[in-house]
């Protein structure tokens, strides 16, 4: 592992969001190993003029555009920059800055910061996601971009997104996460006293209707599932545990979680399978059936769809170098 901490760039584009600006240099900054840090953050302008902040004031940064060409790792937070949120074109100077960045850099967004990279051609014909008030404009404007509204960030390899606002620290961590493995991350998210992974994607805060009271809650009930997700649970099981029709349960899990039942249920029976894989070194035949995946096939399936990678693959990431069995 390189001595050299990761050099990443938080490009400030004015009107910047300040509170996405601030996520990735509280959350990288909080990653250490041995007390050293992982990562080096710098927050730059476009120019090197001050920059306005959606709060109502300016500031003047440290660093300026030329900080984008050594930099690993670039990070563009939400902003109310006229051109990408308005008509699908780039600044001039956002433009020349964004020409900075090497082509090995990876690039992540947080919020309405996707349609600076989509402003740039960055997300054509890849998944993406931004802030959900904001996804039908998205569309508009760059149709050629996969969006996913629904989820809480997306990791393409070289280009995540993330959704909007305090979705910027679940994306962070995710990056920690990867970079390092879980154990950095978990310390550097109970540091910055935020949870170290949420559950569900940003669906669940979609401005909808409140169910009523009287429908009951699924909460014992998905507590229940998860302390038995070998077992076969399926939708009639579910609802019958909660004392509900197969259709009330399905209308109120979905309000409360912004997913339906199965997909929920595949969602933790898939988290459960890779806290198996950081933290034991079972067989991955062994962690498929405790997680109620069923087979070592139906993992690899599972996890090459949410994360693009092997059982073993993810192991040796995230597990370090401790023996890790097939």
């Amino acid at each position: 592992m390189s001595a050299e901490p990761h050099r990443v760039v938080v490009l400030a584009i004015g009107e910047v969001i300040g509170y996405d600006l601030h996520i990735p240099p509280q959350i990288l900054h909080a990653a250490q190993r041995e007390g050293r840090p992982l990562y080096d953050v710098r927050v730059a302008g476009v120019d090197d003029r001050p920059v306005r902040f959606t709060a109502g004031y300016r500031a003047r940064l440290d660093h300026g555009p030329e900080a984008l060409e050594t930099a690993q790792t670039v990070i563009v937070p939400g902003t109310r920059v006229a051109g990408p949120r308005q008509d699908g074109r780039l600044p001039e100077p956002v433009a020349a800055a964004l020409a900075r960045i090497p082509r090995t850099a990876r690039l992540m967004s947080i919020c309405t910061g996707a349609f600076v990279l989509a402003a740039a051609g960055l997300l054509d014909d890849r998944p993406a996601t931004t802030h959900w008030a904001h996804a039908e404009r998205f569309r508009q404007l760059y149709p050629k971009v996969r969006l996913d509204e629904n989820v809480l960030f997306v990791d393409d390899g070289d280009i995540l997104t993330s959704a909007g606002l305090a979705a910027g620290v679940d994306l962070c961590l995710h990056v920690v996460r990867r970079d390092h493995g879980s154990e950095v991350a978990n310390v550097a998210a109970r540091y910055c006293v935020v949870p170290p992974w949420r559950e569900g994607g940003q669906s669940q805060y979609i401005e909808r209707p409140l169910p009523r009271a009287d429908d009951g809650s699924t909460a014992a009930t998905r507590a229940w599932a998860l302390d038995r997700l070998p077992e076969p649970l399926d939708l009639a099981t579910l609802a019958r545990h909660a004392r509900m029709s197969v259709r009330t349960f399905s209308r109120r899990f979905r309000a409360e979680t912004g997913l339906p039942p199965r997909t929920w249920l595949t969602q933790q029976r898939v988290r459960h399978a890779r806290r198996l894989l950081e933290t034991t070194t079972l067989p991955v035949d062994r962690i498929a059936a405790e997680s109620g995946l069923g087979s070592a096939a139906s993992l690899r399936q599972h996890l090459s769809a949410t994360i693009g990678v092997s059982p073993l693959a993810y192991r040796r990431t995230f597990a370090g170098e401790r023996d890790a069995p097939g």
